[in-house]
């Protein structure tokens, strides 16, 4: 190392080098670095620190060179070497002649950062909580209660103050007061009944929450509707509802359940599926006048929160200010309808029942029920289903709920592809949300828009005498085609009649399911099917046919096994069947 202007320094790297080559350290590219340019280096250093001019040396590998100087010296007996001054910075007094000595090469310590002032976000626990004890006086000796607490922060509140956001946690919105309390900006007093009230700083941040948004922002006694043109796009339909209704006045017990659906049966009689137009009835519709009806929304018994919590959405809906009506629906988790005021409105002109179908209908899906619905075929069934009602708006609510990372890993490519092919292939909307609270939100803004699109204009309703099972959809096909400015409606009683999943089903119907319980068939591939075999007894003989001019054997397996494939195998797409799913519906229909 004599050619070195640094030995000991340099001696001191290769030690550490050769450490770290040892324990196959990440560091051996840092200090191979550093000892090459040392190596290398021509001049000498009176302190370690000056070394950090060199590439590989930075601070930290400086000061453990200067701490192992200072050992060595103490040990030898020698003086410690001053750190060099750096150039003389000049004065910023031009006048001044003098120049500035600079630090002795050690970085000025940084000032230390000001801390920002506490802000929750927005519509957060912390934030509602703040507005609403902002609404006592400043002066006030006394605070509120939890309770008064709760129900002045509940409307600034995206999350729930009584219920937690997952039924599997038991943190509410209120526990963001204990964050508050912490962080000295609310003063609790009072044992057993505890009172709050803000500090001084916690008044500082209630003001400038109040500066810096509007404080009735989302305030339940304060919304105003927004005009929106009539033509929208669909998404824009359902994206753009931020708002909230108005809060009741008084707690109401929801509407309990109405009439049993299963007495809509035999409503609409069955008919042959009509495929020519000119064959369609032709009939005058049924006009209700504005005024003469309310936009309601008809939500599903069976849409709980948890065993132990069936009512959550009913009642917060109701809080909302919207009161749904209850029932066990054939088909949906949700939809609307308009309820004549007079009962026996619809009676007297030639309908039945007292409430009007609207045209949007949601089906809620958590993301674990998403899953399973998937894995047993119910949720290819349920679009089925919901493509035969002729409702046009479909959407599908998917709340985000956290599930097992290690299971959700499994079949989150197969939940991507039913969500992409629900909204190409389908053409329904998918609103995802994070629980459940934000699913009421999102329920509590449709209604508010539906009221408005609706409630000011006249209903149009199709007769349900012309209505048959067979000619329902091409007729409402037809109506969209021809006369696509007016929407056209049926009443619930037919609508529910029509959705019966097992009274009025036809034939094709039934033989479609029946393909569809084959895993991997799904709607389209089965429709291809019936195209080409119409009814089941058709798609058995096909199978006999090879049987017998096959003598059954080996050949006639194999012909049976790729019997669908060679009529299906060259579609494109999602209507394509390949040889290993024939092989699976030979099994089931060939009986091989």
């Amino acid at each position: 190392m004599a050619e070195c202007a640094n030995p000991l320094l340099l001696s001191w790297v290769k030690e550490w080098l050769d450490t770290a080559r040892e324990r196959n350290s990440k560091g051996v590219t840092t200090y191979k670095t550093a000892h090459d340019s040392l190596k290398s280096c021509p001049l000498p250093f009176t302190h370690p620190s000056e070394a950090q001019q060199l590439t590989g040396f930075g601070p930290k590998l400086c000061s453990r060179l200067t701490d192992k100087l200072k050992a060595y010296c103490e040990e030898h007996g020698l003086p410690m070497p001053e750190i060099p001054q750096k150039q003389r910075k000049k004065s910023k007094n031009k006048d001044d002649g003098d120049d500035e000595p600079g630090d002795e090469g050690v970085q000025p310590k940084k000032k230390a950062r000001k801390p920002k002032p506490y802000v929750p976000g927005l519509r957060s626990g912390a934030y509602a909580l703040i507005l609403a004890l902002s609404t006592l006086d400043e002066n006030a000796p006394s605070g509120l209660t939890k309770a008064q607490t709760i129900e002045l922060a509940q409307p600034h509140c995206d999350a729930s103050f009584s219920a937690p956001a997952d039924p599997n946690s038991f943190y509410t919105a209120w526990s963001s007061m204990k964050t508050l309390i912490t962080k000295d900006l609310v003063c609790e007093k009072g044992r057993p009944l505890r009172r709050y009230s803000l500090t001084d700083e916690g008044w500082d941040v209630a003001k400038r929450i109040k500066k810096s948004s509007d404080p009735n922002q989302g305030r339940l006694d304060t919304f105003i509707a927004a005009d929106k043109p009539a033509a929208q796009s669909n998404e824009d339909q359902f994206v753009d509802l931020g708002f909230s209704p108005p809060r009741p006045t008084a707690q109401q017990p929801s509407e309990s359940p109405t009439k049993p659906t299963s007495s809509f049966a035999d409503i609409i009689p069955q008919g042959e599926l009509v495929s020519n137009p000119s064959a369609l009835p032709t009939f005058m519709p049924i006009i209700l006048e504005p005024g003469s009806f309310t936009v309601e929304l008809v939500l599903d018994v069976r849409e709980i929160r948890a065993k132990t919590d069936r009512d959550y959405m009913q009642n917060n809906l109701l809080t909302s200010g919207v009161k749904p009506i209850m029932r066990a629906l054939e088909l949906g988790d949700i939809l609307w309808v308009a309820k004549a005021r007079d009962p026996a409105l619809l009676s007297r002109l030639g309908a039945e029942g007292d409430e009007v179908l609207l045209d949007y209908i949601i089906e809620r899906k958590r993301l674990d029920d998403l899953v399973s619905s998937i894995k047993d075929g119910r949720f290819h069934e349920q679009k089925f289903r919901l493509r035969k009602s002729g409702i046009k708006n479909v959407i599908y609510i998917i709340e985000e709920i956290s599930m097992n990372s290690d299971h959700f890993q499994k079949y989150e490519e197969a939940v991507q592809s039913a969500i992409a092919g629900t909204q190409v292939v389908e053409g329904y909307f998918i609103k995802k949300t994070q629980k459940m609270d934000d699913t009421i939100r999102y329920l509590v803004s449709m209604t508010k828009l539906l009221k408005q699109r609706y409630e000011k204009k006249p209903l149009h309703l199709i007769p349900t005498k012309v209505i048959t099972t067979g000619n329902y959809m091409p007729l409402v096909e037809h109506l969209r085609e021809t006369k696509p400015a007016t929407e056209f409606h049926i009443t619930y009683s037919a609508f529910a009649s029509l959705s019966s999943k097992s009274e009025t089903l036809t034939l094709r119907d039934v033989y479609l399911k029946m393909l569809m319980c084959t895993r991997g068939i799904t709607g389209e591939k089965a429709l291809e099917i019936q195209k080409r075999w119409k009814t089941p007894i058709e798609f058995v003989e096909a199978y006999k046919r090879i049987e017998e001019k096959e003598r059954r054997g080996e050949q006639s397996r194999k012909r049976k096994a790729e019997l669908v494939s060679a009529e299906m195998g060259n579609l494109v797409g999602r209507k394509k069947i390949a040889k290993a799913l024939s092989v699976k519906v030979a099994e089931v229909w060939g009986d091989i």
